[in-house]
């Protein structure tokens, strides 16, 4: 896949993968079980896994706009998500569960439950890595490596494509 930025509906037509996605942004701030991206970047990274390993970028507001779409949603199985702060003294990684984003601008923000971790109510630099789906069955599992195993072995064959993954 190119560098360019591809619409959803392409991407799936294309073939089915599972993906993983990745925002990145300036700051951060964290209020009342919320947590904004300032200065996000205007699209979103996805990135397959082995043994597909394909790239591209989704709109960030495709992303949002598409949360709840398809059976397999974000919005019927919240993702688990971890969000690494930068400083120059030290990076914050805190395991999370997202809830619907929002977009206001530049910004996203989104509902969240701390799985583990100590989030900041500012913080500099960061990258949010959202996992495929729901929530982990280790709080460290990003990836969701057990998960994906057990569910690989129920689902043999059965790939999603892009667009369900929301």
């Amino acid at each position: 896949m190119s560098d360019e930025t591809a619409p959803l509906d392409n991407i799936a037509s294309a073939r089915e993968i599972e993906a993983l996605f990745v925002q990145t942004s300036h700051t951060m701030a964290y209020q009342d079980g919320q947590v904004s991206l300032v200065g996000l970047a205007p699209t979103t990274l996805m990135f397959s896994d082995r043994p597909d390993r394909i790239t591209g970028h989704v709109p960030t507001q495709e992303f949002v706009d598409s949360w709840g779409e398809g059976d397999d949603s974000f919005a019927n199985t919240p993702p688990n998500a971890v969000l690494s702060i930068f400083s120059d003294e030290e990076v914050h990684d805190i395991v999370m569960v997202l809830g619907e984003p929002s977009m206001d601008g530049g910004d996203i923000t989104y509902p969240i439950e701390i799985l583990d971790g100590e989030i900041p109510e500012k913080g500099g630099p960061c990258a949010l890595f959202i996992d495929v789906i729901g929530r982990p069955m280790t709080p460290v599992s990003v990836a969701g490596a057990h998960r994906r195993g057990r569910r690989r072995g129920r689902r043999r064959g059965r790939r999603r494509t892009a667009a369900a993954i929301y």
